[in-house]
């Protein structure tokens, strides 16, 4: 499977513009640009991208390996905070909520870590990757 997104960007650094689209056009031609990348300006950013990226698999892979130990998520909500710093990126913390009945906190702290290191895209980050776990 191969999946795309493409880029589009016009003038300086700091003062162009673009937009970024996606092959489902989920994101269509929508605006990034030097503010909405390091200051509060309209429109996305890839550390934004990363995050949710890593939010979704991260949850999708979660859902997995507790599905596999037998248990079925009521729900799992995950808060990704991507840390850019001198034009790196730093570090990926997740932080997960989820409702699994049956499932004990012990057991749900071993399913998070290793979703953590296992899903795909925490395996494509150069990154230090934490997580803090809720089951509620």
């Amino acid at each position: 499977m191969k999946r795309f997104a493409s880029a589009n960007w016009q003038g300086t650094g700091k003062e162009g513009k673009g937009t970024l689209t996606t092959q489902s056009t989920i994101l269509n031609s929508t605006q990034y640009s030097f503010s909405s990348r390091f200051e509060d300006g309209i429109g996305t950013n890839p550390e934004e991208l990363i995050a949710a990226a890593h939010a979704g698999c991260f949850t999708m892979k979660l859902s997995f390996v507790i599905s596999g130990a037998g248990f079925t998520p009521t729900s799992i909500d995950t808060k990704c905070t991507i840390t850019l710093d001198n034009g790196t990126i730093t570090t990926s913390h997740l932080e997960v909520k989820a409702s699994v009945p049956g499932l004990d906190a012990a057991k749900f702290a071993e399913f998070v870590k290793d979703a953590e290191a296992n899903c795909p895209v925490s395996k494509l980050l150069n990154a230090t990757i934490t997580s803090e776990a809720t089951l509620a």
